[in-house]
Formats: structure tokens, C-alpha cells, sequence
């Protein structure tokens, strides 16, 4: 896994103007939301965030895809899949791929966002420029072996910005233009930044509890804008854990919600790291789904 072949993200290359265009036009838009603000539009937003990425983003493209923290149906899987592709984050192997990369490097100098770099180039600098999340199919083959021999992942890898159109089509049909600047405009500009910050701030600020060779840091702050994901200290020392929070001071909300998805069946093999016990579950590794 160490080995990279056709790898090399740093600050050199060519401007990403493309992606640079469609960020920059949804932050810009994304001012005019504050303009046109309803209750209606703020309720939307609010639960398209929550699906898109807790579930999606966080639980699907995160613990499960890239961590295989436990295992699930193909239906679930495709189904976490395509809520995290309303995040807007790139498709489901694109950011498997280059968050795995960031564990196999983490804050060395192939770390695709390490704020070693740069603070600016950890939060989102690293998008604009270079790789980015573009990865070469002999990268994605390497590091995502197990999402490539999915079609359905494939296809919505390439086409992960269809299902906002969608989504669009169903806002403006419920609530006009100002409902699909708010769900999606708005909360995709904001919560970019809170996914962002799991790059940048989580490496920069808080406490450790685990000494890693890494510079994770344990966040409050970031874990509370994420369902838990600023528990990043905890989570790359144990990475596979699908349980981040491990005190009860460190709430976990995608944790609960993992747990309440096994007891109603919908997945299984659930992999956790105990503090207190210092013992993991389960322990074979896991399959992919």
C-alpha cells in the first residue's frame, strides 16, 4: 500500500479552473440565501444536510466505504453512496481514494491536504490546484480496488452532480428557487467548509489523547459541525473503528446513529475500539460489502 504509482499531489501543476469557477459561483450565490430566508427554507436545508452528510457523507463515503467499519447490503451501500453524492464532494471513489491516500501518508509530503503545506492548501487549496481529488485510474485501482468492482459506484462516480439536479428539480417544485438556494446553494457552500475543516483544523488544533506519528488532533469544535468527525486524533489511531467519540464527552452522533442502523438489521460487523477495555470489535477484518 505504500508504493504509489502515478501519484504526486503537491502545489505544482496546473489551476483546477474549472472547479474554481464552481466554487467560487456557489459561495457567491450562496450570500444571496441570506436574503431570502424562510422557515420553509432553513427546515429544508437543515434535513438535506443532515442526509447528505451524516449519512452520506460521514457514514457512507467514511467509515463505510474508505474504513469498512462495517459491513452492509449493496443496496446500502449504494444507497449511503448516492446521499453523499448531494454533498458535492466528488463521487464515492474519488474521495475513498484520496482519503486513503491520506491515511497512507498522512502529513507527509503525499498527503493530498496536509496543513504542513499550508494552512490555505489543507482547507481547500488543495482542490484548486494539481490532483486534487482527480485521481488516475491506476491510483483508483490501487488504493479502491474493492468501489471499482461496483458499476453503480462507477457510474455515480462519474456523474455524482446529477442527483443535486435532482434534488434541485424537487426544491424549486416545492418551494420556488429561494428553497433550492437554501438546501442546496448554501448548504453545500457551508458545509464544504465543516468537511474542510476535518483537514485543516483537525490537524492544527485540539487535543491529543493517542501520540500518532501523525499531527491529528482531537476537535470539539469540528466534531460538533460534522456528527463527530473532529474526533480525528481517536480515529487515526484507529482508523477501522467505527466509533470516533470514545468517552461520553466526545459525542458521537454518526456513532448512535451506526448502532441504531445494526440494531434494526441494515448492517453488520460493526468494528469499534473500547477505551476502557482497550479491546476492538470485531476482530477479523472486515469484508467488503
Amino acid at each position: 500500500m505504500k508504493n504509489v504509482v502515478d501519484f504526486e499531489p503537491s502545489k505544482k501543476g496546473k489551476y483546477n479552473w474549472n472547479t474554481i469557477f464552481f466554487v467560487a459561483t456557489f459561495h457567491l450565490a450562496a450570500i444571496g440565501a441570506f436574503f431570502t430566508f424562510s422557515w420553509a427554507n432553513l427546515t429544508a436545508a437543515f434535513i438535506v444536510w443532515w442526509f447528505a452528510n451524516s449519512w452520506g457523507v460521514g457514514i457512507g463515503y467514511h467509515r463505510l466505504l474508505s474504513h469498512r467499519g462495517f459491513t452492509a447490503s449493496k443496496w446500502m451501500v449504494r444507497f449511503l453512496a448516492t446521499l453523499a453524492t448531494l454533498g458535492l464532494q466528488s463521487g464515492p471513489i474519488s474521495w475513498t481514494t484520496t482519503h486513503r491516500l491520506h491515511h497512507a501518508f498522512t502529513d507527509q509530503e503525499r498527503d493530498p491536504h496536509s496543513p504542513r503545506k499550508g494552512v490555505w492548501w489543507s482547507h481547500m487549496g488543495w482542490i484548486f490546484q494539481g490532483t486534487a481529488q482527480n485521481q488516475p485510474l491506476s491510483v483508483r485501482q490501487r488504493y479502491s480496488p474493492d468501489l471499482m468492482k461496483d458499476p453503480y459506484l462507477v457510474f455515480i462516480d462519474k456523474y455524482y452532480w446529477v442527483t443535486s439536479l435532482i434534488l434541485a428539480a424537487g426544491l424549486f417544485a416545492i418551494g420556488g428557487w429561494t428553497m433550492v438556494l437554501w438546501a442546496v446553494v448554501l448548504r453545500v457552500t457551508i458545509s464544504w467548509h465543516f468537511t474542510w475543516m476535518v483537514n485543516s483544523a483537525t490537524h492544527l488544533w485540539g487535543y491529543r489523547r493517542f501520540e500518532t506519528r501523525d499531527d491529528s488532533r482531537n476537535n470539539i469544535l469540528v466534531a460538533a459541525v460534522t456528527f463527530g468527525e473532529g474526533w480525528h486524533n481517536n480515529h487515526h489511531t484507529y482508523a477501522r473503528s467505527a466509533k470516533h467519540g470514545f468517552t461520553w464527552k466526545e459525542f458521537d452522533i454518526n456513532w448512535y446513529q451506526i448502532r441504531l442502523f445494526e440494531l434494526l438489521g441494515l448492517i453488520h460487523n460493526v468494528y469499534a475500539f473500547d477505551l476502557k477495555t482497550q479491546s476492538e470489535a470485531p476482530k477479523e477484518m472486515l469484508k467488503a460489502a
